[in-house]
């Protein structure tokens, strides 16, 4: 009870604020420039500790439309590449193997990006964590009306649970594990979902591997990524994850993949030139 007795009354505590809004008008009245600059960057701090995130899933979906609209040939080549055994695979499911498609789940499908790889009838299954590509998604899907939309899932890589467990003939990823939270969670969740024999195709940019030819770029990847710059931008983007190891200790039964150095679309985004593409087999 001693210790409530110590706290002041009401009296005292008038005073006391009376006296903090005296000497905080003083402070005002005398350096009027330090203030506004101080209101103006606390303010900031407020609103992009508020929107800061919701901000940065809309510019993040608008950059990524502005890329798609671009298409840059040479690169879209180099994905292509990897997706060309989709047109040897055959479905799990009877009524889709008849028709001769897919069910293929696309994490981090974003504006639709990889619709020009996808086979004629294609069944798709959406996720991705950014509401803000809706609007861009099928904008672009408007473009393909021979792959069938199933499910869209706003979720992150790591929480499909709602997909069923050996549903899927083809799990898709491009340029998205270096944005996950967890990569081994989302590997084992690719895994889960695939049926027996099905093929996990990834697309997506790693750490430079050549110590000896690219120490500035490893050394540039680690800088913008341990500094917050590039994830701050590139709504959580990381430069410098090589998520092979991760792909290879799930337990795929074999995992074919080959490191190499993309084409960009520009200057600045070389980068993140250095990529590795292949096909895991569950």
């Amino acid at each position: 009870m001693e210790y409530w007795k110590r706290i002041p009354d009401q009296e005292a505590v008038r005073e006391g604020a009376m006296l903090a809004y005296a000497a905080l008008r003083r402070h005002v009245q005398e350096r009027p420039k330090e203030t506004c600059v101080g209101l103006t960057l606390a303010a900031a701090g407020i609103f992009f500790w508020k929107y800061g995130s919701d901000i940065r899933h809309r510019y993040f979906a608008w950059v990524n439309n502005r890329f798609n609209d671009l298409k840059h040939k040479e690169y879209e080549d180099f994905k292509r590449k990897v997706f060309s055994c989709l047109m040897d695979l055959t479905s799990h499911d009877p009524k889709l193997k008849e028709e001769k498609t897919l069910r293929i789940l696309e994490i981090g499908a974003g504006v639709g990006a990889n619709f020009d790889f996808y086979p004629n009838n294609t069944r798709l299954i959406v996720a991705d964590p950014n509401p803000y590509f809706e609007k861009y998604f099928y904008e672009n899907k408007a473009k393909f009306p021979n792959i069938k939309i199933e499910t869209i899932i706003v979720a992150k890589g790591e929480e499909i649970d709602m997909v069923k467990s050996n549903s899927v003939d083809v799990v898709v990823t491009t340029l998205v594990l270096c944005s996950v939270t967890d990569i081994p969670k989302v590997i084992s969740q690719i895994k889960r979902v695939l049926v027996p024999g099905g093929k996990y195709i990834f697309v997506e940019h790693v750490k430079d591997w050549n110590r000896k030819d690219h120490r500035l770029r490893r050394f540039v990847q680690s800088l913008l990524t341990v500094t917050g710059f590039w994830p701050f931008f590139f709504d959580g983007c990381h430069l410098n994850r090589n998520p092979l190891p991760d792909i290879d200790a799930v337990g795929f039964s074999n995992v074919s993949s080959k490191q190499d150095y993309a084409p960009m679309p520009a200057w600045w985004m070389m980068v993140a030139q250095p990529h590795m593409r292949g096909v895991a087999t569950k």
